[in-house]
């Protein structure tokens, strides 16, 4: 009996990955700068979050959190989100990904592959980066909603980060009638976090690593690619 294809599934995190710096801040950023400039403010105030989830008093969401809270608000109306979230793809997109990663992606399609961001950043803000960047399902952090339809400075469930990354990929595939044993599944990341969504990938590719992930990769034999210098090796 002849075996059906497997289907090609090409993963990508997307801070340092795809982009060159981390997007949660400029989002961050460009949210308070044109929606209520009064809150810039507010970012003396940062340190003390960042102290307290150094100390280890709060975890990654809470921090989140804390900083959505002071630079966009506790309670926004959506609508006000729609506003600034087109022209914050833009920016991303012309300043802060990697050409690289453009070339990978578009060469991948030609091959049949699936992309699909998976990532810590907020789905808010990652949908309309993905779509500019031909990807085809977006796997991200999710805000709460109130009754009234207003966007929480709350995150749904759990930060898409670690092991709650793979869950949440795993949850995907079970939604999309994907079995593993159908799938011939791609992962790239930067970060040595991102290392069970790496070992549950058929290849796995440590994409601009930090030192922790790169000796990771070594020790595993996974493939290394590094486009910060604009010449990626393999």
């Amino acid at each position: 009996m002849t075996m059906a294809p497997k289907i090609r599934i090409a993963i990508y995190d997307m801070d340092k990955t795809v982009t060159r710096r981390a997007t949660y801040n400029g989002f961050l950023m460009h949210m308070a700068w044109y929606k209520s400039p009064w809150r810039l403010a507010l970012v003396p105030f940062l340190p003390l979050g960042l102290l307290l989830y150094a100390v280890k008093f709060w975890d990654r969401s809470q921090l989140k959190q804390f900083a959505q809270t002071l630079l966009v608000g506790r309670k926004v109306p959506r609508v006000q989100f729609a506003r600034h979230l087109e022209r914050h793809a833009d920016l991303v997109l012309g300043r802060n990904v990697y050409q690289e990663a453009k070339w990978r992606i578009d060469a991948e399609k030609a091959e049949g592959y699936r992309h699909v961001i998976a990532t810590a950043s907020y789905r808010l803000y990652v949908d309309a980066i993905a779509s500019r960047l031909g990807f085809d399902d977006v796997i991200a952090t999710e805000l709460a909603t109130s009754d009234s339809g207003h966007v929480l400075a709350r995150i749904d469930g759990h930060n898409c980060y670690d092991e709650a990354k793979l869950e949440r990929v795993k949850a995907w595939m079970a939604a999309e009638g994907l079995s593993r044993e159908q799938c011939q599944i791609r992962a790239y990341s930067d970060h040595v976090s991102d290392a069970p969504l790496l070992s549950f990938a058929d290849e796995a590719f440590a994409t601009n690593p930090h030192p922790p992930l790169e000796r990771l990769a070594r020790e595993k034999g996974w493939q290394i690619l590094d486009w910060r210098d604009g010449d990626p090796q393999t």
